[in-house]
């Protein structure tokens, strides 16, 4: 598999300030479906042997130089190897055309990011975790389900994106006749785009200030990424995913085996978040009739919206996360 040339910015464009304990690069590599993705990697300075290391993405819709990078930093602070990476089609990664999502490659791209990491001559690659956050929570889920050399996974103020796109928010939109008007207005779409031989965008957060009538979260996630996180490379921060990029996600349950996950997974998330019933169903999911209990953890955070688990250090549990991931790899 040929690694194709990417335009890497090579400038420090992160929404958050370079710290002077790590040593930062940009570093490329290629999933299976030969889609060349670019990753933010980490290293704490004067690193010396083989380290643990850990792969990180989310949110859904961000990029390597918002919270996944954030979090990727940090935890290179505490001595692991870290890899922030942007998901095929989005950000400075590869993949035509832009902006789309899908669970199976989206799954992929995590294990590239495995497969990487293995090959490094300063990662120890029997201690590799992968960190997941909102989408990309349930994608860490969905992975840590197919890939057995991730030995710990940690799923941050997590979204079952299939749950969401079938069902609505909250389960608002649950029904087989919701579904159909939503699933032929989106082919009819299709239609329409191939005719013209372009796509559309699906509109990113609403611009700041935003009306007083909506509901929180949508102000939430305005104000990380049209105000204090705004990226130029940001789906959310910007024109949003394509139109039709979520469409496959109607009818692919990505959770559907992470009973039989056997290594370590800790889920996080504010009990104040719109999002919190995903994690507590998934953690219910996890470890109903599942052998492999004793290593699951759901650490409910009181107060905490959203939003608190992109960027709010003084939420996000970032000893917890060292202590599991080390407590697992061990």
């Amino acid at each position: 598999m040929k690694t194709a040339e990417l335009k890497l910015t090579q400038n420090w464009d992160k929404t958050f300030e370079k710290s002077d304990k790590v040593d930062h690069c940009k570093v490329t590599f290629v999933n299976r479906y030969g889609i060349t993705l670019a990753a933010d990697m980490y290293v704490p300075k004067n690193a010396e042997g083989k380290l643990p290391a850990i792969a990180v993405s989310g949110p859904f819709g961000a990029v390597k130089e918002q919270c996944s990078g954030l979090y990727a930093q940090i935890m290179a602070e505490r001595g692991f190897i870290t890899m922030a990476f942007d998901p095929s089609f989005t950000g400075e990664s590869g993949g035509i055309p832009r902006y789309m999502a899908s669970p199976d490659i989206n799954t992929e791209d995590f294990q590239a990011a495995v497969d990487f990491l293995s090959v490094q001559d300063n990662v120890d690659a029997d201690k590799i975790s992968i960190i997941g956050i909102c989408g990309w929570g349930g994608m860490a889920l969905n992975t840590a389900a197919l890939d057995t050399r991730i030995k710990a996974t940690i799923v941050s103020t997590m979204y079952d994106m299939t749950r969401v796109n079938a069902n609505g928010y909250f389960d608002s939109e649950d029904s087989e006749e919701k579904r159909f008007e939503r699933k032929t207005a989106l082919n009819n779409l299709r239609t329409e785009e191939y005719k013209n031989g372009e796509y559309s965008r699906a509109g990113g957060c609403l611009p700041l200030p935003v009306p007083e009538d909506v509901p929180f979260f949508v102000k939430d996630y305005s104000e990380y990424y049209k105000g204090r996180a705004y990226h130029e490379r940001s789906l959310n921060s910007n024109e949003g995913w394509n139109t039709l990029g979520c469409l496959s996600f109607m009818n692919q349950p990505i959770l559907k085996y992470s009973n039989e996950i056997r290594s370590a997974v800790l889920m996080i998330h504010g009990d104040k978040a719109h999002s919190c019933y995903f994690s507590k169903d998934a953690y219910k999911a996890m470890t109903e009739d599942s052998k492999y209990t004793d290593n699951k953890e759901l650490m409910i955070i009181p107060g905490a919206v959203h939003t608190d688990l992109y960027d709010n250090l003084d939420v996000i549990p970032f000893d917890k996360i060292e202590d599991f991931i080390r407590d697992n790899i061990n």
